[in-house]
């Protein structure tokens, strides 16, 4: 059973507590209807003649705290952005690749190869997406949640997660583009999706240089944070504490392990 918003919003407040994070996590929710996307409390619609890229939007959410209804004419005309979560199709020329060769790739087929493989969520069922803070509880409950940390925080995390039921987490690498291996993949597979956020993401969206994205699903992020609890019981907390290189490892290692 997933988690309800107000759960969420309990286990968020956790979360920043336990790994210190810049910013609150942020819920993503596709919707089949705008009607029915409208009705989501405090939504600011972002229309107009200025379009963003999705990015940009959830930094808003990230930075600012707003509640905002994402659709096909909130972001860029014929891009990835509108592309990858399912709320219309790229121009054939995206697609073929042409638009980005000579900027990102050497050549037309490599372009190309990298639009065929990207993660994207089905066209045609969705017309909204909308991106809340989960410590806001508007979505009740959200699709996926997105976690911004930088690799020390992120791998506690991970460690949280794999802590009662193990599993490997394994992480694909569009490269430009990345927000199809994040909220691309998650939104689009319903499983869990680990991402290094790319130049796009960071230039336009304000994503910092040592920030990674975790695309989780409600499940996974409440197992992951919920494992973390328990391992700063035993000592295991952010931040981590240098331990010093020149130091015996076994008088730390004597304070875990027997």
């Amino acid at each position: 059973m997933r988690p309800n918003a107000e759960e969420l919003k309990a286990h968020s407040a956790d979360l920043v507590r336990l790994l210190r994070l810049r910013t609150e996590p942020i819920g993503l929710k596709l919707f089949e209807s705008r009607e029915e996307m409208m009705k989501t409390p405090g939504l600011r619609l972002k229309v107009g003649e200025r379009r963003l890229t999705t990015c940009q939007l959830v930094s808003q959410c990230r930075l600012i705290g707003y509640t905002l209804g994402i659709v096909s004419d909130s972001v860029i005309r014929n891009s990835t952005c509108s592309d990858v979560i399912g709320l219309a199709a790229a121009s054939d020329e995206h697609l073929s690749g042409r638009r980005m060769t000579g900027v990102w790739f050497g050549n037309q087929e490599a372009a190309r190869l990298h639009q065929d493989q990207m993660p994207r969520v089905e066209k045609g069922r969705y017309e909204g997406l909308v991106a809340s803070p989960v410590a806001k509880a508007r979505l009740d409950p959200p699709d996926i949640v997105l976690l911004y940390a930088c690799p020390a925080q992120m791998i506690l995390f991970i460690n949280g997660l794999q802590r009662n039921v193990y599993r490997r987490v394994e992480m694909s690498i569009t490269g430009e583009s990345a927000c199809a291996d994040s909220w691309g993949q998650a939104l689009a597979s319903g499983r869990s999706s680990l991402s290094i956020p790319c130049f796009a993401e960071r230039r336009f969206g304000g994503v910092a240089d040592d920030e990674m994205l975790f695309a989780l699903t409600p499940n996974d992020f409440v197992e992951g944070i919920v494992g973390l609890a328990e391992l700063e019981k035993v000592g295991i907390r952010y931040p981590i504490l240098p331990y010093g290189t020149g130091m015996d490892p076994a008088e730390g290692l004597g304070a875990s392990y027997d």
